[in-house]
């Protein structure tokens, strides 16, 4: 299973063919800017955690390009099928789960807010719990900590956890710290950090703080790959 991360909180995940974009905010994300382009992306499946632009992004575009199936909240898929005509989606909502042939997507709490850019509301922001060839990847989406994040430490083995870190509109490097000690991840990859100034961090210094408290880190540069 390999992870590519394009900036922002936009990344792609390989498993066994099957290409799973999640959050594609591509168009307009200067941490993009010569790594991918939305015409450049062709993925199987979209997961998107809620409505904002900088997370809903290029869907529209890319899903009717490449026919993928949109997994997200009942609002934002009745959104993009009523909107534009994109009939291939599978609605979630907290706590639910869907088996597809390549794993399991299950749609977590998210401690955030969530509208379209028109300003259409945009249901209840999420994250999602990945299952797929044995590992368990925990995008958490734009949150801060939350109590209910140690069921999630008790009840999965997180391998990679996609963590916000930026601040001002989602946890910063204090609360990611406090977070991952609710779920205890093998590996953290932050992500929501320096695509604009007001979510600007020094990654070095948050690294510094996961690595005293015993937890293993990665931070990718946009275009970069790690395997899992």
């Amino acid at each position: 299973m390999e992870l590519t991360y394009f900036g922002h909180s936009a990344f792609q995940i390989d498993v066994d063919g099957t290409k799973i974009l999640v959050d594609p905010f591509i168009t307009g994300n200067p941490l993009a800017d010569g790594v991918a382009t939305a015409d450049s992306l062709s993925p199987d499946y979209i997961l998107l955690t809620h409505a904002h632009g900088d997370h809903w992004g290029d869907t529209p575009d890319i899903a009717m390009r490449s026919n993928a199936i949109v997994v997200a909240n009942f609002e934002i898929t009745q959104y993009l099928s009523q909107k534009f005509g994109h009939e291939r989606v599978q609605p979630l909502n907290t706590g639910g789960s869907w088996e597809f042939e390549w794993g399991r997507v299950t749609q977590t709490d998210a401690r955030h807010s969530s509208s379209f850019p028109d300003g259409t509301y945009g249901g209840n922001p999420n994250g999602f719990l990945i299952e797929a060839e044995g590992k368990t990847i925990y995008a958490l989406g734009d949150t801060s900590p939350f109590a209910e994040m140690a069921w999630i430490g008790d009840d999965y083995s997180i391998d990679l956890a996609l963590m916000p870190i930026g601040d001002c509109f989602t946890m910063g490097p204090r609360l990611s710290v406090r977070a991952a000690d609710l779920i205890r991840p093998s590996l953290t990859v932050p992500i929501h950090y320096n695509t604009f100034p007001v979510i600007e961090v020094e990654t070095s210094k948050w690294e510094e703080m996961m690595n005293e408290a015993g937890y293993a880190t990665r931070v990718l540069s946009p275009g970069e790959s790690l395997d899992l």
